[in-house]
Parts: structure tokens; C-alpha cells; sequence
């Protein structure tokens, strides 16, 4: 079984981590957050947003470089300027990875059925216990 699909398996999660692996790396910086930020509302040409910063003019160009290698910033050229806007649809392999990490495990999924399984039980035997009562109740009193 180990043929051409475990092949392809092998390697659409090596893409799939690469995806995600990049868009971790780009939220992980603080200035590459406040970016993201800043073009929830509007796209903004480059000298806009390094306006907001402290930092210089190159290292704003690298963090939407990064941003954008990432897929989370699209930019278009607008006469000699560049207006970047952003991207969430980056974000959803790593939300489904995140979601996968928060579902139940197999075994998880398991103890959880069988947890409700005794409750069942135990709610079943408090149903039929009192008739059990009252007929060993009534065998004492024939004797």
C-alpha cells in the first residue's frame, strides 16, 4: 500500500506544513501583527504603514515581504506605488491545524463513549432497581 498515494500523501502535508509553518512565522513578530492590523480596514501603500513604525523604511519592506511570501498581504501596483491590502485566506490551514489540535483524540473520542455508556447503565439500573425491591419485599411477606 505503500505505492504513488502514499507518495502524494507524503508530500501534500509537507506543503500543508510548509503553508502553515510560513504564516506562523509571519504572525510571530509583533510589527507583522500591527501590519495585519492596520490593513483590516483599508489597503495602505507602504510609506503609509511605515509611517506608523519606529523602524526604517527597509525593514517595513522586508516585514511585507514576509507577509506577503506568507500569503496573508496581496499588493498592487498603483502608479509607482504599491498598495498592500490583506488576506485571511492564509489563515485557514493554520486555523484547521489549530482546530485539529483542540478535536478529541481517538482515544479521547473513546473514553468520552464509554463514560457515556455507563452512565446509561447506572441510570437503567436505578429504573429497574425498585422493582426488585418490591418483589423480594413480597416474597418475604408470602413465606
Amino acid at each position: 500500500m505503500g505505492g504513488a498515494g502514499a507518495h502524494l500523501t507524503t508530500r501534500n502535508m509537507f506543503v500543508t506544513c510548509w503553508r502553515v509553518d510560513a504564516v506562523a512565522q509571519a504572525l510571530a513578530d509583533p510589527s507583522r501583527r500591527e501590519i495585519l492590523r492596520m490593513l483590516r480596514g483599508q489597503p495602505m501603500n507602504a510609506g503609509e504603514i511605515a509611517g506608523a513604525f519606529s523602524v526604517s523604511r527597509p525593514a517595513i519592506s522586508r516585514h511585507l515581504r514576509v507577509l506577503r511570501e506568507a500569503g496573508l498581504v496581496s499588493d498592487e501596483l498603483i502608479g509607482r506605488e504599491r498598495a498592500y491590502s490583506l488576506t485571511l485566506e492564509a489563515l485557514a490551514e493554520l486555523e484547521a491545524f489549530l482546530a485539529e489540535l483542540h478535536a478529541p483524540s481517538r482515544w479521547e473520542r473513546r473514553l468520552m463513549a464509554l463514560e457515556t455508556e455507563v452512565h446509561r447503565v447506572k441510570r437503567g439500573r436505578r429504573r429497574v432497581a425498585p422493582t426488585r425491591v418490591r418483589q423480594n419485599y413480597n416474597r418475604k411477606e408470602s413465606a
